[in-house]
């Protein structure tokens, strides 16, 4: 009894933590916390009451690792103890030669180089009394909604992108240990799931869609069977990053019959043929359009995020302009556009016609001009329309949630008058009464 009260009486290690970048790194994030609270360590909510501070980075683009050295720079001013790790960690001697002093370097999904990197700066206190995890482990999401990596890497060879290069070829997890993570997951309170990787369409190639046993069923270890199972689980299941393929097709039934949402995130990138080849992309995007007029008729509630490059080396007035005259044909309902950045070991960065920067945002500003068009028709359509809405705040003046439509973080807010009684992760009924291009307002239905 003598020792258990010593132990309560000394102080837990501190750790920092900076996460930048994406959702798979904020897994990354996740799961790195989660080994260091189940070894007694604390998160510290400031640089200067941490012991170590871990800095986890993004490199997938020019302004992505700027903000990350920017990030190594503040750390190592405020604390001067500093980890890095992620998908900048490639690049160690580029880190070395804005911050010498970091104590240790190591790429994306290293986590027990991390956990040993921090043991070496303050070694852990752990105490099975004390140190007790939450089911779903550590999570830096709301309670009610969690990211659910299937896989690491990506096997495309985009022309514009360095992913495989920092992350290497696809590894996809098998499809039990994915659903054994969910169902805790749920079992945790998590509502929702967001299902992300590299390319989520093509989950399975790699281990040859090698099946599991789930619930006495076998599943196979590919994007079909997953988007069943997590389905049967009762959740909201929403699917990021989906690579065109022809056999993301055979998951718009399950949409339409409500086992997963209908939600699909297809990063296109851009229409004209001639960019697309540039790019290394699928070039017939003629097809999609009569592919997505397909999934609509399959499932009239189906909502369409992606995101589109503009001022790609080559892409000049009548490339841009087929562009708009496809998104004005295809009616994307959530679209992310992005100026093209030159990164470094991007095949891209050496292509000859690169387009001005003035031109790239006066492109950029058309662009976004005829998407907020199409996605103010596609939202006044949802007027006068009851809809499930998911909670995310509460205040005094309602409530702040998400339709099937809206992802985290990334898409539109549903703001629900009179919800002042509800909770985070409750989801509701509403009644749209007004919409505008990205949130809609509703009223609690009877």
């Amino acid at each position: 009894m003598g020792n258990f009260v010593k132990n309560l009486n000394k102080k837990a290690p501190q750790v920092g933590f900076v996460s930048l970048g994406c959702p798979k790194a904020l897994v990354d994030s996740e799961r790195i916390l989660t080994r260091l609270r189940a070894e007694g360590y604390e998160i510290s909510p400031s640089y200067e009451g941490a012991d170590v501070v871990v800095v986890n980075t993004c490199g997938f683009i020019d302004s992505a690792r700027a903000e990350s050295f920017d990030a190594i720079s503040e750390a190592m001013a405020a604390n001067g103890k500093v980890i890095v790790t992620g998908c900048l960690g490639v690049d160690e001697a580029g880190i070395r030669e804005v911050a010498p002093k970091v104590l240790s370097v190591t790429g994306p999904q290293q986590y027990e180089q991390v956990i040993e990197a921090v043991h070496r700066v303050v070694p852990p206190m752990h105490d099975p009394h004390v140190d007790l995890l939450p089911p779903g482990g550590i999570k830096l999401t709301p309670r009610h909604y969690a990211y659910l990596k299937i896989s690491e890497g990506c096997n495309n060879r985009c022309s514009f992108c360095i992913i495989p290069q920092l992350r290497g070829d696809l590894v996809s997890r098998p499809i039990t240990d994915v659903m054994r993570e969910a169902e805790a997951l749920a079992s945790a309170g998590v509502k929702e799931l967001l299902v992300v990787s590299q390319d989520t369409s093509a989950y399975g190639l790699d281990i040859k869609y090698a099946g599991g046993l789930w619930r006495d069923c076998v599943l196979e270890t590919r994007l079909k069977d997953l988007a069943e199972g997590l389905g049967d689980l009762g959740l909201w299941t929403r699917l990021h990053y989906l690579y065109p393929y022809p056999h993301v097709d055979s998951i718009i039934p399950l949409m339409a019959e409500g086992k997963i949402l209908p939600y699909i995130d297809i990063p296109f990138q851009h229409a004209h043929p001639a960019v697309l080849k540039a790019m290394r992309r699928p070039a017939h995007q003629e097809k999609v359009l009569e592919r997505i007029r397909g999934w609509r008729e399959i499932c009239p509630d189906l909502t369409i995020r992606s995101t589109f490059i503009v001022g790609f080396p080559g892409e000049g007035e009548e490339e841009f302009e087929y562009l708009l005259d496809w998104l004005r044909e295809a009616e994307i309902d959530r679209l992310g556009a992005f100026r093209f950045e030159s990164v470094k070991g991007a095949p891209a960065s050496d292509l000859e016609g690169a387009v001005p920067q003035t031109v790239k945002d006066e492109r950029y500003e058309r662009l976004m001009e005829v998407q907020q068009t199409i996605s103010l028709k596609r939202q006044l359509a949802k007027v006068g329309r009851t809809i499930d809405v998911i909670i995310d705040e509460v205040d005094e003046e309602g409530a702040i949630g998400r339709s099937k439509g809206d992802a985290p973080e990334i898409d539109g807010s549903v703001f629900v008058a009179g919800g002042e009684a509800l909770v985070p992760g409750a989801i509701v009924k509403a009644t749209v009464t007004n919409a505008d291009a990205y949130d809609l307002w509703a009223e609690l239905a009877e």
